[in-house]
């Protein structure tokens, strides 16, 4: 599903309008319709039922007098209450106001008097708040006077349902810069915008339902920004078909280069996720020191030690075997767990130019190329990084808050640069692509923030990859399962104590909810 900003819905609403000559009057009757079964979802038969509707002055407002109208139509008792100076209502909304006027209905301007203890007093009685207050054009903060109103229908305790975004929040970056609705359902129209999908936005914006306005579908599918939201859909239409006369070698081989002495867990993390998300044969290459370790402590995944110092880590000499083991391998994940000891920041930097298979470089594999995009660029497969946003400032030698003021183009920008895919974790994993395509992940909680977790989104990705997946359809697919594995979990076992090893055990649940 592509992902928008305000400006680009707007382009589309204006073809559809202009060059289709659909009226605007019936893309808004569509989109309160929608907002109205939304709004029966939520209370059921809405005859009797109260509903507040809080109106601005444009056109999320006359989404607002379309949805009051149904509902009055249906026995709910609606009360209208504007924000605006009710006189500066036009267009589209004004038409929708002089039907509500034309079916003897009362409009309550809040803008004089003590407007606040007014809403007070009739949200006393209402089952439902509907906020149709500023649209995808609102910026910077909202109005103290607004902000109040606002702050009493957060504190009200009542669903609220808001019309195409909640009102406060910035439809192209999600950021809040005051008082905004905390919404328990947001009705979207025609595609998501940005700010709805990136946090904090995605948490204001509550259950978010995507619906279709009257769009044509030419238009909606049409060449523009290569940005998506993943979907579970679109996951399934890229996971690998298994035939039944398939066997073990049709699934890929997976070579993870991981681990040191008492990080042995990453390295057993990533080859069983890998397994776990489906890859044929996999095996962990790991210090030699640590070897009889790894296989007392993995059964499916199989083994391979490598050259290390005696204390547990990695040499430079361990490349020439590490490409060896390659040979019959279709994929190389490196990094969990390896330590940023000098000779593995040597080896990592001399292994990956004389790679020739698809690699997912994680962690440690990271921090060896801090600030040297050069060693990215020589690689001559394709690549997955998966940076959290330390290791993304360490990679790009800026500051965490400057990669999370903006993770969408950081990551863009880096992909370009290094002609790599960059899975940039955190809320709303960020899949970035060389040639300009951006996915990102709903999937996922605050419970897998969590030690190994980051090992087994690494296994997950190499194990697509190993099957077939191009690098940026496999990173998104990855992160997908991985968060929604991470979901699965949460839900069993709650969101504290979640550890890495239950999200790894959830992968195949996630695989098959996929479908």
């Amino acid at each position: 599903m592509r992902v928008v900003t305000a400006e680009e819905m707007k382009a589309l609403e204006r073809t559809a309008i202009e060059d289709y000559g659909i009226p605007g009057l019936v893309l808004m009757e569509n989109a309160g319709r929608h907002v109205v079964e939304v709004v029966k979802q939520v209370l059921g038969d809405v005859r009797d039922k109260t509903v507040t509707v809080f109106i601005g002055k444009g056109n999320n407002g006359g989404d607002g007098l379309v949805v009051a109208r149904h509902l009055l139509n249906m026995g709910a008792v609606v009360k209208l209450l504007a924000l605006a100076n009710i006189e500066e209502i036009s267009g589209d909304a004004a038409i929708n106001l002089e039907i509500w006027r034309k079916m003897e209905q009362k409009i309550y301007s809040l803008q004089h008097g003590d407007g606040i203890n007014i809403v007070r007093l009739i949200l006393m009685n209402t089952d439902l708040i509907v906020d149709a207050i500023y649209g995808t054009g609102f910026k910077g903060k909202i109005g103290e006077k607004a902000g109040r109103i606002i702050e009493v229908l957060n504190g009200s305790g009542k669903p609220i349902v808001a019309v195409d975004i909640p009102s406060g929040l910035e439809a192209d970056s999600g950021r809040v810069n005051g008082p905004c609705i905390q919404a328990d359902h947001t009705v979207a129209f025609g595609l998501p915008k940005l700010g709805l999908i990136l946090e904090p936005g995605a948490d204001y914006a509550g259950n978010l339902h995507v619906v279709d306005i009257s769009i044509p579908s030419g238009l909606v599918e049409k060449d523009g920004p290569q940005r998506y939201l993943t979907t579970r859909e679109l996951v399934k239409e890229w996971m690998p078909n298994r035939r039944s006369s398939a066997h073990k070698g049709d699934f890929g081989r997976v070579l993870v280069v991981a681990g040191s002495r008492g990080m042995t867990g990453a390295a057993s993390l990533c080859g069983e996720a890998a397994l776990r998300v489906g890859a044929g044969l996999v095996t962990v290459a790991v210090p030699e020191t640590l070897h009889s370790i790894m296989e007392a402590k993995l059964t499916e995944v199989m083994t391979a030690p490598l050259p290390d110092s005696g204390n547990g880590k990695l040499v430079r000499e361990a490349k020439q075997r590490i490409i060896s083991l390659l040979e019959d391998k279709d994929v190389l994940a490196i990094g969990p767990g390896l330590s940023t000891d000098p000779e593995v920041v040597a080896l990592v930097k001399e292994l990956l130019p004389a790679v020739h298979v698809p690699c997912v470089l994680d962690a440690d594999a990271l921090n060896a190329l801090a600030g040297d995009g050069e060693t990215l660029r020589k690689v001559q497969a394709p690549v997955v990084v998966t940076p959290h946003p330390g290791e993304m400032a360490r990679l790009t030698g800026t500051k965490i808050r400057e990669i999370q003021q903006d993770r969408l183009v950081v990551a863009a920008n880096a992909a370009a640069a290094w002609n790599v895919v960059v899975l940039l974790k955190g809320a709303r994993t960020v899949v970035a692509a060389p040639k300009g395509a951006v996915y990102i992940n709903p999937t996922g909680n605050p419970g897998m923030a969590t030690a190994g977790s980051g090992d087994v989104l690494t296994g997950a990705v190499a194990a697509l990859m190993a099957q077939g997946l191009e690098a940026s359809r496999a990173a998104a697919a990855g992160a997908y399962i991985h968060g929604l594995a991470g979901d699965l979990a949460a839900r069993r076992k709650g969101m504290i104590g979640l550890v890495a090893g239950d999200i790894a055990a959830a992968l195949p649940e996630a695989t098959m909810e996929i479908g």
